[in-house]
């Protein structure tokens, strides 16, 4: 039922139309274990097609290492970034829910409520 009623709360949607139409020939999925750091690769992951992030692991300051390519940023609820420079306009958000909590958080960002 909790789902039920969240739906209905949601708009209608679809994936942005600049996402529909890309051909993802080259996707990568960048994580949030620090593993990139020193590796000065972000000049090759930035000519990904797709790039994919993880949790919140930071750009701002290692695009060196990271690149600062951002289509999609996959994160649970609790580890969405907090800062507003790490939400590009061009890229979309996708909130992983799982957990009750998760939804009683989406729920409070639709409502424009505080949890």
């Amino acid at each position: 039922d909790k789902l039920k009623n969240l739906l209905e709360l949601l708009p209608e949607h679809d994936l942005p139309e600049d996402l529909k139409s890309k051909h993802c020939k080259r996707c990568v999925v960048v994580g949030s274990g620090g593993i990139l750091h020193g590796s000065e690769l972000g000049h090759l992951l930035n000519r990904f097609d797709i790039v994919i992030r993880l949790n919140d692991a930071p750009v701002q300051g290692y695009t060196d290492h990271v690149g600062n390519k951002t289509t999609i940023r996959m994160t649970y609820p609790e580890g969405a970034p907090l800062s507003e420079h790490e939400y590009p306009p061009a890229s979309l958000f996708v909130a992983v829910l799982f957990k009750s909590v998760d939804f009683n958080w989406l729920q409070a960002m639709v409502k424009n409520e505080t949890l």
